[in-house]
This record gives C-alpha cells, sequence and structure tokens, in this order.
C-alpha cells in the first residue's frame, strides 16, 4: 500500500482525488481511500487540516488531490465591514471554526450560535458548501479547541 507522507500544492494531472468534510481533513495518520479506490496510507509528520486543492504526495509518484465535501453551514452576513468585525470577534470568542471571507462568514450550523448572532443583527442563512476555516494561533492546524499542536485545550464559559 502507497504511503502519503507529504502534502503539496503543485501539481498536474493527480491519479485521483478524496472527498472529505472538514473534520475528516484534520488528520496525521490514517488509512484512506480515494474516490475512485485507490488505498493508502496518509503518515504525515504532524496533524493538520488538508485544505481544498492540496495534492498528497504518494511514494509512488501519484498524487490524490483533496477534494472539500460540501457541509450544512450558515452564511453570516453583516450590515457594513465593521459590524461583520463584530460578528466575527463574537464567533471567535466562542472558539468556534470560521471561514472567514471579505464579504460574510461561514459556520457550522448550531441554532444556539444563529439566535445569538441573529440578536446582533446579524443576517443568518442556511447553506451548503465546502468549509476551509481559518487555522488557530497556534499552528493553524485547526480552529476549535485543536491549537494545531496535538493538545486539546477546554475552555468553560
Amino acid at each position: 500500500m502507497p504511503t502519503a507522507s507529504s502534502v503539496t500544492r503543485h501539481f498536474h494531472d493527480p491519479a485521483d482525488t478524496i472527498t472529505l468534510d472538514e473534520t475528516a481533513r484534520h488528520r496525521r495518520r490514517m488509512k484512506m481511500v480515494s474516490d475512485n479506490g485507490i488505498e493508502f496510507l496518509l503518515d504525515l509528520a504532524e496533524a493538520r487540516l488538508l485544505r481544498h486543492g492540496d495534492g498528497l504526495m504518494l511514494d509512488d509518484g501519484r498524487v490524490i488531490e483533496v477534494h472539500a465535501e460540501p457541509e450544512a453551514l450558515y452564511e453570516v452576513r453583516a450590515s457594513d465591514a465593521r459590524h461583520l468585525l463584530a460578528l466575527a470577534w463574537q464567533i471567535g470568542n466562542r472558539h468556534l471554526a470560521a471561514q472567514i471571507l471579505p464579504d460574510r462568514i461561514l459556520i457550522r450550523r448550531d441554532h444556539v450560535i444563529r439566535e445569538m448572532l441573529e440578536g446582533l443583527g446579524a443576517s443568518v442563512a442556511e447553506t451548503s458548501a465546502p468549509f476551509d476555516p481559518e487555522g488557530g494561533a497556534y499552528g493553524g492546524a485547526h480552529a476549535a479547541h485543536d491549537h494545531g499542536d496535538g493538545h486539546h485545550h477546554h475552555h468553560d464559559h
């Protein structure tokens, strides 16, 4: 079974693709099967969030391209840029994974968070899209409670 021990952004003609949601894309070592049945072992030096468009370089020279699977998300919009920044602060203060875009924020669906954001004047709509959240402050691998150092930190609010 081939092993993928590196990730690349520069490749041509991938041998196959692997489609995973955001949680399944946060990996270090795991047996995986590509969309068309290529079995391989992912064996990275450290856990990381595999991004849409990354290539997993197999030791036999083939590349498996990572595709982000669409997920059930909320699209959060604000009245202006300052309002969007304030909403981003509220989301970050709750340690939620968030994909920050120029005019909106994408987060996982959670009715309690939706009610809070709407109470703050946000427009919140259900959507289905690939989820590619911002990296954490401690290495960038994962934004929600895993700070990229392999340790999970729990916070009481």
